[in-house]
């Protein structure tokens, strides 16, 4: 994470907490904003991964709007960004799409059947809510099935076959999502297959979303390549490209700032931290994911060998193995770094186990604000 004062953070930051690094944030928005002016694209930020309202300021003057999943989410990008709104989800209910009507200029639907099944709602507002439709190329570039949609049997977008005797009438975009933290080069292979399957419908449409997981703003990303490509299709075509990723924006941006609070011993040393992977980083468990640590390394690479688990009652509760150059104590300071996209959005309060507070740190000033200190009323209002 490079350009963020990680020492003054942990020396400033609660603990726990996440902490957002304002000055990454403006270099990622940065790139964004050259990918847009440059291919004519229109860039939303996906709430799924990224959702820290408090810094849609900063964001929504870059970014023109945001990509929902649900009409909370929704909401909030109305309420709190103002600009475009997009929203997806796999299915809903009657009311979803009444309150969603309300508050999108984009509604995607998942299949034929919720398209034809809420005609008569989503007609009545022609000419302001655009309608499209999710397509599915059945094209795999994920590595975890868990988190490939376009893995066999998937419930997420419309297979070519089911376009077979189906009516296009009112739909305006087509939406494709099958990446997931990856480069330029499996868009492009991705984008050859639904330009073969899909082609020829998007001549009648007026926009063509290429969904998210693109890591624009990472080093080594083919930016050049990416903006030749939307060119192509918008000037082939005549369609408005949009994307929608959630972690370029947040990549690189956030630290989990947490506190050693004991050292154990059985058959490995083991520190216990005030963070939790099943409460705080749960894609540890589910990708799975290994984070970087500040002073970190793989295990067995320094002198001093650790294993780093969480405070609940999970036995599995273990975010990894790191060495060090020095041994852990108790009260000493480490910080996860990368922390920003599909932590806070995660997040539970099982156990009981304290919230991290949420956090931003503004380099140009080294003011850090706490924004949000959660305490017992949060944990027992969200049950009762």
């Amino acid at each position: 994470m490079t350009g963020i004062d990680i020492p003054k953070i942990l020396e400033l930051a609660p603990s726990p907490a996440y902490v957002v690094d304002l000055g990454r944030l403006r270099h990622n928005l940065e790139i964004l904003d050259q990918v847009q002016k440059r291919s004519g694209a229109k860039i939303l930020l996906a709430l799924k991964a990224f959702a820290l309202w408090k810094t849609f300021p900063l964001i929504r003057q870059t970014l023109h709007g945001v990509c929902a999943s649900s009409p909370w989410e929704a909401r909030l990008g109305r309420e709190e960004f103002g600009r475009e709104v997009h929203s997806f989800a796999a299915a809903f209910k009657e009311s979803d799409v009444v309150e969603l009507l309300g508050i999108s200029n984009h509604l995607v639907f998942n299949s034929f059947a919720q398209l034809e099944r809420f005609r008569p709602l989503w007609e009545k507002e022609k000419g302001r809510v655009s309608i499209g439709l999710r397509i599915n190329p059945e094209h795999s570039e994920g590595h975890t099935a868990l988190y490939d949609p376009c893995a066999p049997g998937s419930r997420l977008g419309i297979p070519r076959a089911e376009f077979e005797g189906k009516s296009l009438d009112g739909v305006e975009g087509l939406h494709f999502h099958t990446l997931c933290e990856q480069l330029y080069e499996p868009l492009a292979r991705t984008a050859a297959v639904v330009e073969e399957k899909f082609g020829s419908f998007l001549p009648q449409m007026k926009w063509f979303n290429f969904g998210g997981g693109h890591h624009i703003t990472r080093e080594g990303y083919d930016i050049d390549s990416l903006v030749e490509l939307i060119k192509y299709f918008q000037g082939k075509y005549g369609v408005q490209v949009y994307l929608e990723p959630g972690e370029a924006i947040a990549i690189g941006t956030g630290l989990l700032v947490s506190e050693v609070l004991d050292v154990v011993h059985n058959r490995v040393d083991t520190a216990i931290l005030d963070v939790s992977a099943t409460c705080h980083m749960p894609d540890v468990l589910e990708m799975p994911y290994r984070p970087d640590i500040y002073g970190g390394f793989d295990a067995g690479a320094k002198p001093c060998t650790y294993r780093l688990g969480g405070p609940s009652c999970l036995a599995g509760d273990v975010i990894g193995d790191w060495s060090f150059e020095e041994p852990l104590h108790a009260g000493q300071r480490l910080a996860f770094l990368d922390m920003a996209h599909y932590t806070m959005v995660k997040t539970t309060t099982f156990n009981g186990i304290h919230h991290p507070s949420i956090c931003t740190y503004e380099p140009d000033t080294g003011e850090l604000e706490v924004l949000r200190h959660f305490d017992y009323e949060d944990f027992r209002n969200r049950l009762a």
